[in-house]
């Protein structure tokens, strides 16, 4: 074996300490690198992320059945907080937004807040518990926080010190607490001010370089052209809040969105709302270093109405200006009738050939420009102007009513054209005594309808049963939504049902009085209108709507053209059945009608029925009619009611010759539409009848049961 040398050894053992050395020296650069510098390294690491932004799409316009604009789309100027540049410093964040609110309220723009807490200390809670107790949640706090641990957590949040006066403390906390509800990010711009004038834009621009994040965008904003049109249809538009968007983002909604609030707006938002846009955003190392449009905005589609603007405001006038003539009543109303004021009622007009609404009056109304900026004056102004009775008013149906009753007796076989029952004036039944408006003897269905004879009904109601009076209304569409787009009441059926469910006992007494409209019946004006629709199209009851067509933002092309829908088809017996029907209300348009309120003179047949219901509220009755028009080839079918009034059948005449004049103007330029050239000149003159001769007349050509 061969002896190692001392050189060897030597170097050997130098190679041992070159890699020892080697080792410490690697150990103690990678100790460096990780621990002494590794913020260098990590500062040197390069962070990419991409952040999408949705572009509002250009919602869609609403215009009426002749193309003409209720609701369009003006270029205005919003005022935006851009995420991508504002300031991440709560401090500086703080800054711009106070110098920008600053400049806004010196030019007299405001925006909305949320903050359910009053502005000035000692701190308390608006009444919006809902609002509070979002509020809460959002802010982490126990159901218990006071309305000051609110704002001291949102001073704590967003770094809002003493430093500020107490004012702009509040400011900036219901400012930020809005832009947190809003989903401020960089996914979500926020909104502060929309459709702001060309003289503050100016000056933002001037001034912008000193509020980084401020933007100025130009953009379509809602314009109401025709605010005095349904405005309780149309409906409002508004942001997305909280609370509504757990229920809207699983429909594609983001928080920034601005969604129909009401009406029309609401009921086809998807339609009206378009597609938005989509910014991408690359942010590198906390740097945006790119912002781009990679999916293009596409506008919402426009919605064409079935109803006739011009047609709409002649209604609002005739039901405006029979409430105002009508104070010549007290003159002449007894101790007995206990007519009061007359402020409030309703007329509805629908297309008889397919249920749409040619138009829809309510009184009071409002008109949308006004519920922008008097939302709080409307709320709390007397007889609840927000109410649209037209769809939402519920009232007995009195008289009108008979005309389902007829039907049911007729089409069940009880009774035919040549049954008669027989009128006393009184009628005893189990034990008690129901009276009648007239002494009519012997006397037919169509007679029956024509003089409103109370004791025929209540003898063929007996026949009939509570059930089948029931069920026949049910078929004419009552005690259950029309399925109009925007919604209305239901009302209910007069039967036990409805007696329990309102807690009042049920007598057999209330058959006869439910088949003549009294008893516990809620119908709307939409409602009655539809029946008479049904009638005058023997049986075959529409779903009224207010929906004509869908076309593409720019109003060039029908994208869909809605079609009727039939609801319910009450299969006649026979042909007669509806005959009988119509001939009782035919007769009745003869009756009790003064010269300048006639339907005898128009040149065709009108078939109507009235009534004088029983009514709540403090009222002693209301005033009802329905009827069709011309009755052999119904086009309109209508319905009206003026609450604690008498004689609104008084209004038919100027409602059918409005309809002559400016809805079927373009079809009949040179002879009036029915058949007649002389109806429209006479609009005027039954629209201004007031004074005590008007009244006398009134009442001394009344024909038999005027009241009916």
């Amino acid at each position: 074996m061969k002896q190692r040398t001392v050189s060897s050894y030597i170097k050997l053992t130098l190679a041992s300490l070159l890699v020892l050395i080697s080792c410490c020296l690697c150990t103690w650069r990678l100790m460096k690198i990780q621990v002494v510098e590794s913020e260098t390294y990590i500062q040197k690491q390069t962070y990419v992320q991409t952040y999408k932004q949705d572009i509002n799409a250009t919602r869609g316009e609403i215009r009426d059945s002749a193309g003409n604009p209720i609701v369009e789309n003006k270029v205005g100027y919003n005022i935006i907080i851009q995420p991508d540049t504002f300031p991440e410093d709560n401090k500086e964040g703080n800054r711009v937004l106070l110098t920008l609110t600053s400049i806004l309220k010196e030019n007299n723009v405001t925006w909305n807040t949320s903050l359910p807490i009053s502005q000035t200390q000692p701190y308390t809670f608006t009444n919006d518990d809902t609002a509070v107790a979002k509020l809460k949640e959002n802010l982490n706090l126990n159901v218990y926080a006071t309305a000051e641990n609110c704002i001291d957590a949102l001073k704590e949040t967003y770094g809002i010190d003493d430093s500020y006066t107490e004012q702009e403390q509040f400011l900036l906390a219901a400012l930020r607490y809005e832009m947190q509800l809003r989903g401020f990010s960089l996914s979500n711009r926020f909104t502060l001010a929309e459709d702001v004038s060309i003289q503050v834009v100016t000056e933002l621009k001037e001034r912008g370089v000193t509020m980084p994040g401020m933007d100025i965008v130009e953009e379509a904003i809602r314009s109401v052209t025709q605010a005095d049109v349904i405005p309780h249809e149309i409906g409002t538009v508004g942001p997305i809040y909280a609370e509504e968007y757990e229920d809207l983002k699983a429909k594609g909604y983001d928080l920034d969105d601005i969604v129909g609030k009401s009406g029309i707006e609401r009921a086809l938002d998807l339609t009206l709302r378009g597609t938005d846009g989509i910014k991408e955003i690359r942010v590198e190392n906390g740097e945006v270093i790119s912002a781009e449009m990679t999916t293009p905005v596409v506008a919402g589609n426009t919605i064409q109405l079935t109803v006739n603007s011009d047609f709409q405001r002649e209604l609002q006038n005739i039901l405006e200006s029979f409430i105002d003539n009508f104070d010549y009543l007290r003159d002449f109303k007894t101790e007995e009738n206990g007519l009061g004021e007359v402020s409030c009622g309703a007329i509805v007009v629908l297309d008889a050939k397919d249920g749409g609404v040619l138009g829809m009056a309510t009184a009071p109304t409002y008109d949308l420009n006004t519920y922008k900026t008097d939302y709080e004056a409307i709320v709390n102004a007397e007889n609840a102007p927000l109410v649209n009775r037209a769809t939402d008013g519920l009232y007995r149906p009195g008289s009108t009513f008979k005309t389902i009753t007829a039907t049911a007796g007729l089409n069940e076989g009880i009774i035919n054209g040549a049954s008669t029952y027989h009128c006393a004036k009184t009628y005893l039944f189990k034990d008690h005594t129901y009276n009648c408006t007239g002494t009519h003897g012997d006397i037919s269905v169509t007679r029956a309808l024509q003089v409103s004879c109370n004791i025929f009904f209540y003898q063929l109601s007996e026949k009939l049963t509570i059930d089948r009076i029931s069920d026949y209304a049910s078929r004419f569409g009552l005690g259950q939504p029309t399925g109009l787009e925007t919604g209305d009441a239901s009302g209910y059926l007069s039967n036990q049902e409805t007696f329990a469910n309102l807690g009042i006992d049920w007598t057999v007494g209330q058959v006869l009085q439910s088949s003549i409209g009294q008893g516990e019946w809620a119908v709307t004006p939409l409602q009655m209108a539809n029946v008479a629709c049904t009638i005058a199209n023997n049986g075959t009851r529409y779903k009224p709507h207010l929906v004509d067509s869908i076309w593409d933002y720019h109003y060039t092309h029908c994208i869909e053209d809605i079609q009727p829908v039939i609801a319910e088809q009450i299969q006649p017996k026979d042909d007669m059945v509806f005959q009988y029907v119509e001939e009782g209300m035919i007769a009745a348009s003869h009756n009790g009608f003064p010269d300048r309120y006639s339907l005898s003179n128009l040149g065709f047949d009108v078939a109507v029925k009235t009534g004088t219901p029983q009514a709540g509220g403090g009222r002693v009755q209301d005033s009802f009619f329905i009827g069709y028009a011309p009755a052999n080839d119904p086009e309109i079918a209508f319905a009206g009611v003026i609450e604690g009034g008498e004689y609104s059948k008084y209004m038919i005449r100027s409602i059918i010759q409005a309809y002559e004049k400016i809805v079927k103007e373009d079809e009949a330029v040179s002879v009036g539409y029915f058949g007649t050239t002389t109806a429209t000149s006479q609009i005027t003159d039954a629209n201004s009848s007031t004074g005590t001769t008007t009244y006398t007349e009134a009442v001394t050509t009344a024909g038999e049961n005027p009241h009916a």
